[in-house]
Formats: structure tokens, C-alpha cells, sequence
């Protein structure tokens, strides 16, 4: 995946404009990619993975103050993703 355009889409979910936090943002963007990762998904570089990314490093972000649980949306597009990776697998075999 291409960082510079995974920090573009974060800093435009967030609202950031300025260049300060770069640094920051792209620490939650690789933490996000491990912590998916984690979870057993397989991350390429189409438009839905750095969705993925972006949307889970946004959240993370936005915890930080809130402490909200993950969104529904968020555990919805991360579960979808690793079942049909495992269909995949599955009807491979």
C-alpha cells in the first residue's frame, strides 16, 4: 500500500490540515496495518483495504479521547474481508 496516500486519506477522515501530526498518524497507520493483520486478514492494496486501514487508524485516533468501542461499521468491514478470505481458501482446497 502506498503510505503517503493511506496518510492523505486519514488526514482527510480526521480533518487535519496541517502537517504537524504527520509523524503520529503514520505511527497509527502501521499500527493499524499490524493490528489487522493480527486478526488474520491479508491486506493487498485495493481501494477496500486502505479503506480498512484508514477507517481502523482513524478510530484509533479518535479512542484515544472518547474511548469508544470499535464501530459496528468498522468490525463489520474487517470480518467480511477475513470470511472471504477463508471462503477462498476453503474453495481452493
Amino acid at each position: 500500500m502506498q503510505d503517503e496516500l493511506l496518510l492523505i486519506m486519514l488526514k482527510q477522515d480526521l480533518e487535519i490540515l496541517h502537517t504537524t501530526k504527520d509523524d503520529y498518524l503514520n505511527n497509527l497507520l502501521n499500527a493499524a496495518k499490524e493490528m489487522i493483520a493480527r486478526e488474520g486478514v491479508i491486506l493487498g492494496s485495493d481501494y477496500e483495504d486502505q479503506s480498512l486501514v484508514t477507517m481502523y487508524a482513524a478510530w484509533m485516533y479518535r479512542k484515544r479521547v472518547s474511548g469508544d468501542a470499535m464501530p459496528r461499521m468498522l468490525r463489520a468491514g474487517l470480518n467480511n474481508k477475513l470470511f472471504s478470505q477463508k471462503a477462498t481458501v476453503i474453495a481452493d482446497v
